[in-house]
């Protein structure tokens, strides 16, 4: 694992039940603003729960992807109490 996926990862996990951030704010938080589209591949190939990757959406507002599923996302989401 290279050191920018290890700092996504931790960003991730330290997203709050019922927050959010974009692709593109994990990307700045990890000191590579314009690596969103990669945060989006490292995010796509998660298979640890404990890393809450559905919590990350696009800048516009948007769902996005998710590697078990749009539907599933947006079922998590709404369990946050995050209006999708």
């Amino acid at each position: 694992m290279t050191s920018f996926q290890e700092k996504v990862y931790e960003i991730v996990k330290k997203i709050s039940r019922g927050k959010i951030l974009s692709y593109q704010k994990v990307a700045q938080r990890a000191g590579r603003p314009k690596a969103w589209r990669a945060v989006g591949n490292i995010l796509a190939e998660n298979k640890n729960p404990s890393i809450p990757c559905h919590r990350v959406i696009r800048a516009d507002g948007k769902i996005g992807g998710y590697n078990r599923g749009v539907k599933k996302k947006m079922e998590l989401l709404r369990e946050e109490g995050h209006p999708c």
